[in-house]
């Protein structure tokens, strides 16, 4: 049951973030890939592939380890901390702006790029308002470890603390 809510989750939300809006502000007829940059499109699939694999790995990690979905009114009764969050704390977001600047690059669109940046001060904003707040009341000095071991945005260079 928790792989379906995760399932539904993933198509409504990141769907929604990661789909239709690029596909609303490329234009659904403007899909076609980006002709002026020619064979430096193909660079957007790299960012976009990591990008969902990221999602999905996270989405595994909630379900499997966390016995939870990514949704904030369904979360995780457990700390995930293995996989790619061993190396930053959110990586799911990192995972969703990965494939909008993917498909920034692969239809050469400049409002993609601005969407991505909005998309991720919107990302920090909860994160920081909301979303640590949430999880130091429900995990305690745990989620405190967490943090102080594992950066935010961007992994570490060199050994982890975790």
């Amino acid at each position: 049951m928790i792989a379906l809510k995760t399932l539904l989750f993933t198509i409504l939300v990141p769907g929604t973030v990661a789909v239709l809006i690029p596909g609303w502000l490329v234009g659904w007829d403007g899909l076609g890939f980006a002709e002026g940059i020619g064979a430096l499109r193909w660079v957007g699939l790299a960012p976009l592939l990591v990008g969902v694999w990221f999602y999905l790995r996270c989405a595994w990690d909630f379900v499997m380890a966390g016995q939870g979905t990514p949704a904030p009114i369904d979360a995780p009764k457990h700390l995930v901390v293995r996989g790619l969050y061993r190396l930053v704390r959110n990586p799911m977001y990192v995972g969703v702006l990965l494939c909008i600047s993917g498909e920034a690059l692969l239809f050469g669109s400049a409002r993609l790029l601005i969407y991505a940046a909005l998309l991720f001060l919107c990302f920090q904003t909860f994160i920081t308002t909301y979303e640590e707040p949430t999880l130091r009341r429900l995990f305690g000095p745990s989620y405190e470890q967490y943090c102080a071991a594992v950066p935010r945005w961007l992994p570490r260079v060199g050994p982890s603390a975790m």
